[in-house]
């Protein structure tokens, strides 16, 4: 066996005794206190409701609404969205990120050919010139990982993807919401377009029987002029709704990222209320909400960047060799007796650096007390979120009730009025209050049962009700991040 190779197989052994050292357990940082389900309470406090086995907050809640136009909505919406596409690009940036990470825990290979040519005097005036070739078959260099600092920077690079991963999620979930939100409110106003044509329409012709009546001297002319300016103040009501319709229009198809032209196809009345999900429990919250859990990602990102700034303050060691041919003649390159190989070891201990560790590390727990209160604001908003809607819910759903009602009563109290008017037993003002009240009880009527939809969005959303996970980790991570790491210690990782 030529020395060359019997030096490179000598390394290779040396590389994988080593590699054995890299395996020291790198210590994961711990979940939050804040998730401890003994300091949560055992249910939410505005409902009893609790989750059964096998309830569960589905994906795609929209579909519920059973409105074909609101499914291609959200769908384009989410699959054009600009903010989605930015939160795509983040992601993708995290993914090269921890693969930059991960590629420093494995050894570097590189080849090369080097040729270089020298002249010098001696004088005299005369001159020499010497040329050299080299050729470098492998090159090879590592840092062996003895106290995991390599292995802490890439796991926080893959947590930091993770966390990225999850605000991707948490991104989609809140346009699908706030588009559900926004096509509700067009479809709103939709109906409340329609019902100012059908007032402006009973208001015109009561001008004209009104009018008629005072110009045969039935009717007062001061009821003539009332009943035609209730006629015009609904003309007025209905260019308002218009304006309303076409900017909500606008602000939807803003959410689709298409040309806003007003021109978007929607369903005519607004759907019934599904059956609303059930709340569970507030632990249950914390794994399903992904901008909790996003946040709980980057609090064990920097908990991992604290263990690699300790770490740092370690020793450091790094192989190399080389193996590859060198002379002084091109031709010889490819000769084996031309060989030549190297090996090498370096041990570095920081010493004096102006104090530039120890302040990393003091950066990174800062950073890490930061990423907790971070964690503990996500995670308190979320609960909030929870009970708002929950206690809305009843109370949305009385006010309905009870306007639609007041309208239904409005409408019987308003014929009964004109009636006894067209008698002269009731005063016209008695007729003008009855269809104002009509048009108020009505309006607020729908507004209401839209108010029913928003709270079974708002619900759905803070329930953390959306899509399905996306990928856990980048598949081009596995072999180079995949590791066993230990059970959480019960305190964080100082």
């Amino acid at each position: 066996m030529k020395p060359a190779f019997f030096q490179a197989a000598l390394l290779g052994g040396i590389l994988l005794l080593v590699a054995g050292c890299s395996n020291l357990p790198t210590q994961t940082p711990a979940k939050p206190s804040a998730t401890a389900s003994e300091n949560l309470p055992a249910g939410w406090t505005a409902t009893s409701d609790s989750l059964t086995p096998g309830d569960v907050v589905k994906g795609n809640w929209w579909t519920a609404f059973n409105d074909a136009s609101l499914n291609r909505i959200i769908t384009q919406a989410v699959g054009n969205n600009y903010q989605i596409a930015q939160s795509r690009a983040q992601l993708a940036q995290a993914n090269a990120q921890a693969i930059i990470a991960g590629a420093s825990r494995v050894p570097a290979v590189s080849a090369g050919l080097q040729a270089s040519r020298t002249r010098q005097g001696d004088g005299s005036g005369d001159h020499s010139t010497n040329e050299t070739y080299g050729l470098n078959l492998l090159n090879v260099s590592w840092e062996v990982d003895l106290w995991g600092r390599l292995r802490a920077q890439s796991a926080a690079a893959n947590e930091s993807y993770l966390a990225s991963n999850e605000a991707l999620r948490a991104v989609r979930q809140a346009v699908a919401a706030q588009t559900a939100k926004t096509y509700l409110a067009l479809v709103e106003s939709k109906q409340q377009l329609g019902l100012s044509q059908r007032t402006l329409q009973v208001m015109t012709e009561t001008a004209r029987q009104v009018g008629n009546r005072a110009d045969v001297g039935i009717g007062s002319p001061s009821d003539k002029y009332l009943s035609q300016s209730n006629r015009d103040s609904a003309k007025a009501g209905l260019a308002g709704h218009q304006e309303t319709l076409d900017r909500v229009s606008r602000q939807l198809q803003l959410l689709m990222s298409a040309y806003p032209n007003a021109d978007v196809a929607t369903a005519n009345a607004l759907p019934a209320l599904p059956a609303l999900p059930k709340a569970g429990v507030p632990a249950s919250l914390l794994t399903r909400r992904p901008d909790v859990l996003a946040a709980e990602r980057r609090l064990r990102a920097v908990g991992f960047n604290v263990i690699a700034a300790k770490r740092s303050l370690l020793p450091h060691f790094s192989l190399s060799t080389g193996l590859g041919t060198a002379s002084t003649e091109l031709k010889d390159l490819l000769d084996g007796d031309f060989s030549l190989w190297s090996l090498g070891g370096n041990l570095l201990q920081p010493v004096f650096q102006g104090g530039t560790l120890r302040a990393n590390v003091q950066l990174n727990e800062a950073q890490q007390q930061e990423a907790a209160n971070a964690y503990a604001q996500v995670a308190l908003t979320a609960f909030s979120e929870v009970e708002t809607a929950l206690a809305a819910r009843s109370t949305i759903n009385n006010r309905q009730a009870a306007l639609c009602s007041a309208a239904n009563a409005a409408k019987s109290a308003e014929q009964i009025a004109f009636n006894r008017y067209r008698q002269g037993i009731e005063p016209f003002l008695t007729v003008l209050e009855s269809q104002q009240r009509t048009l108020n009880a009505s309006s607020a009527c729908i507004s209401a049962k839209r108010a029913a939809l928003d709270n079974y969005v708002d619900l759905q959303l803070a329930l953390g009700g959306g899509f399905e996970t996306l990928a856990a980790s980048p598949t081009t991570l596995q072999a180079r991040t995949a590791t066993r790491l230990p059970v959480p210690p019960n305190k964080q990782a100082r």
